[in-house]
């Protein structure tokens, strides 16, 4: 009997589970289970409730669903939620089978996203697109009809989250195998950056194994090219078959 296979899909800032609607459509189509979450707190616009949502509990809400999937299971997270599934990855990795960053990267113990935000910072709102770019996200591969959809689905993100220092304790996580699909940056360019142990990429050098796959194109690669990251997702299910 063939063994079912998950992918749980973490967005990262401002998102939520919708932003993966049409690669988890083609994964569905293919037969996989696609589990697109939303974490805390960023289910409405009302920034209000988010002030105590903590880092702590964005990781919680990705390993209770880690365990509730069922057959293999594929974790991914997006940009922000490179911390999540860091997090998410060090308390459960003995049920995650392969784990992929789409433009993000594994985080290291202790540190935070956005350590110097001020305390009287509630929530991070999604900043107007030049200053998004400008921060290095790239708006490559989305039109006006996308953009217009981010900017009218955004959730207020809670700044606890941003300051919130990552914590880490199972070095076992580093045996599960990781998957980089890299889009605003190239799979070189996060070789080098590895090897050189830039902060953002130097808790990847730790990892047993590390496939950088190149998907050029801007910074949501599940918009600007669904197809192509569902495919990407399906490669990482083939190259490790159940039971290997």
């Amino acid at each position: 009997m063939p063994t079912t296979t998950t992918f749980v899909l973490v967005p990262g800032y401002w998102l939520g589970g919708w932003a993966w609607d049409a690669v988890a459509e083609r994964l569905r189509d293919d037969g996989f289970v696609a589990d697109a979450i939303t974490l805390p707190g960023l289910d409405d616009h009302s920034p209000s409730e988010t002030t105590e949502i903590t880092l702590d509990d964005h990781v919680a809400a990705v390993v209770a669903a880690v365990h509730r999937a069922d057959g293999r299971v594929v974790l991914v997270g997006h940009s922000g939620a490179g911390a999540v599934v860091s997090g998410a990855v060090d308390q459960a990795h003995e049920v995650i089978d392969d784990l992929v960053f789409v433009d993000s990267g594994p985080v290291a113990d202790g540190v935070a996203q956005a350590p110097d935000l001020p305390s009287s910072v509630r929530a991070i709102t999604l900043p107007p697109w030049p200053e998004l770019e400008e921060q290095g996200s790239s708006l490559d591969g989305l039109d006006a009809d996308a953009l217009g959809r981010f900017r009218e689905r955004a959730v207020p993100h809670p700044a606890a989250v941003a300051r919130q220092p990552l914590a880490l304790s199972d070095t076992a996580r580093r045996a599960v195998p990781v998957t980089v699909v890299c889009a605003s940056y190239s799979a070189q360019q996060i070789r080098e950056m590895s090897e050189a142990g830039h902060p953002w990429f130097e808790e990847l050098a730790q990892y047993e194994s590390v496939r950088l796959v190149d998907l050029p194109t801007g910074h949501w690669p599940m918009w600007s090219r669904p197809q192509e990251l569902a495919d990407e997702l399906r490669e990482v299910v083939a190259r490790h078959p159940a039971g290997d």
